[in-house]
C-alpha cells in the first residue's frame, strides 16, 4: 500500500527512536523500484528532518590542528611524502604528526594553501 503525502508524518524528530523510524522509512522508500515525484518530495522532507535532528543532537566534532591535518591526509589518501614541499624532511612531518614538534606559522599557511582551507584551522 502506498501512502499519499497527506498520510505521511512530517513532524520534527524528537528522540533517537523517531530518528531510527524515520531512517527506516527513508530506506523503505529508496528500496522501491519506481519512486514517484511524491516519494522524492517526501524523501526531501524526511531528509531535512533527519538533518535538523542530527545538527541539534549529534553535531559533527570540530577538528583543529594536527587532528585536522591527519583527517585531511586520510580523507585525501595523502602520505607524509606528499607533504615534503611543506616540511623540510620526512622526519619533520613525522614529528609534527606525532606531536613532538609544533606547526610553524609558515607551515600552517602552506598547509592551508595545499588543502584550500583557512590557516586558522591548523591552530591547536
Amino acid at each position: 500500500m502506498r501512502l499519499t503525502i497527506s498520510d505521511r508524518s512530517s513532524r520534527p524528530i524528537t528522540c533517537e527512536a523517531e530518528l531510527i523510524a524515520t531512517q527506516n522509512r527513508i530506506n523503505s522508500i529508496l528500496d522501491r523500484r519506481n519512486i514517484t515525484q511524491d516519494d522524492r518530495d517526501y524523501l526531501n522532507v524526511l531528509g531535512t528532518l533527519v538533518y535538523d535532528y542530527e545538527q541539534k543532537h549529534e553535531p559533527m566534532p570540530v577538528l583543529k590542528g594536527i587532528n585536522l591535518l591527519k583527517a585531511l591526509m586520510e580523507e585525501d589518501n595523502i602520505s607524509e611524502n606528499d607533504l615534503l614541499g611543506i616540511f623540510e624532511s620526512e622526519l619533520q612531518v613525522s614529528e609534527v604528526l606525532n606531536r613532538e614538534r609544533e606547526l610553524t606559522a609558515s607551515q600552517m599557511q602552506k598547509l592551508a594553501e595545499f588543502f584550500h582551507l583557512s590557516p586558522a584551522g591548523f591552530l591547536e
